[in-house]
């Protein structure tokens, strides 16, 4: 079901000194039409042990290549790999694009569209940007971006080109911890930074559609101000690419209040393979089904994108974390099982087909 395809790297281009942004090639050219905004799920094999990783496209529709940005972290085995040893010429495995971080193009509409970025938050808000700005042409893009210092800002001279190319069109605002003479431009992005931002820079009232990608706090804080500034829930859209806090207390509290509970019938299904086993309350649905041999999809294991969604036929349970299936799929019984935990005597799952 997890389907994946070889793509050749065709350039590697550092776009700051631990950031690379690679240029593929997809031996499957149709499978990788993306959309702005997607990821690619990423996988590789480190001493015995298989990696998946999520890395978003960088690029905008009209630029004619699949580009992906890749910034190393600290004991980053993928990410390490990605900076350091990866060449021109070699292949990596990936599954078709991904996610749901985008709204819909209307050229004939003027728009106006914020982003904020943290660090390696700006890839698939750069997608975004980029793609806008060239088919919807009456809209305008306002983009405030922080990062430690200035040469820890990835796609700087790309984002001067294009603030240069959509004059009047495109703002961009860095936010550095240090190096700023001016103080609202100076420390990190929280609430009041927001506060102060929206007060001086940006009329939030006039946005349409607010993206945010970077660390999880940073996030929420610019969240709830939005909200406060009037801003409704679905105008706001967020892409988080690790286990929220949220996740990580519920799956402690769980394990916890389950640890002497017995365990549930299960049954479940991926594609047209059905097994039957019992499974401890205190695993995931999707955790009980690699581990009895089914090839059920995942990516992030975190709750955050929709690769593992199945549906609940029968059984009660508890998703610890949803940050990526829309209302009306959790009424229809959709859950993300890497965060679905059986609550009672027995749960049936059948994996999307679709």
């Amino acid at each position: 079901m997890a389907r994946f395809h070889t793509l050749t790297v065709t350039n590697i281009h550092h776009t700051i000194r631990d950031a690379v942004v690679l240029t593929l090639q997809p031996d499957a050219p149709d499978a990788f039409r993306f959309t702005q905004g997607q990821y690619l799920t990423f996988r590789r094999d480190f001493d015995g042990t298989e990696l998946r990783r999520n890395y978003s496209v960088c690029s905008g529709l009209d630029d004619g290549v699949l580009q992906v940005g890749i910034k190393r972290v600290e004991d980053g085995a993928f990410s390490t790999f990605a900076n350091t040893a990866l060449r021109v010429g070699d292949t990596l495995e990936a599954m078709p694009p991904q996610g749901a971080f985008f709204t819909a193009l209307e050229p004939e509409k003027a728009k106006n569209y914020l982003g904020f970025a943290g660090g390696s938050g700006i890839t698939p808000v750069l997608s975004i940007l980029k793609t806008v700005l060239v088919r919807e042409p009456h809209s305008t893009f306002t983009l405030v971006y922080a990062n430690r210092a200035v040469n820890t800002i990835m796609f700087r001279e790309e984002l001067e080109d294009l603030k240069n190319r959509f004059m009047g069109r495109l703002t961009i605002i860095h936010i550095l911890e240090s190096g700023q003479d001016i103080e609202l431009f100076t420390g990190r992005v929280d609430q009041d930074k927001c506060t102060a931002l929206f007060e001086h820079w940006i009329d939030v009232s006039g946005v349409d559609t607010a993206f945010i990608c970077g660390p999880e706090p940073m996030m929420l804080a610019i969240a709830d101000s939005l909200k406060l500034h009037g801003l409704a829930p679905d105008q706001i859209r967020m892409e988080l690419f690790s286990e929220s806090q949220q996740g990580r207390l519920a799956r402690q509290e769980l394990a916890a209040r389950t640890a002497d509970q017995p365990g549930t019938q299960a049954r479940i299904t991926v594609e047209g393979v059905t097994r039957s086993f019992t499974m401890p309350k205190d695993q995931s649905v999707l955790e009980a089904a690699l581990y009895n041999a089914l090839d059920a999809p995942f990516a992030c294991k975190a709750g955050v994108c929709s690769t593992c969604k199945a549906r609940v036929l029968e059984g009660e349970y508890e998703m610890l974390s949803n940050h990526a299936l829309e209302d009306y799929e959790v009424e229809q019984g959709m859950v993300l099982t890497c965060q679905c935990y059986p609550l009672g005597d027995s749960i049936t799952v059948e994996y999307d087909t679709h």
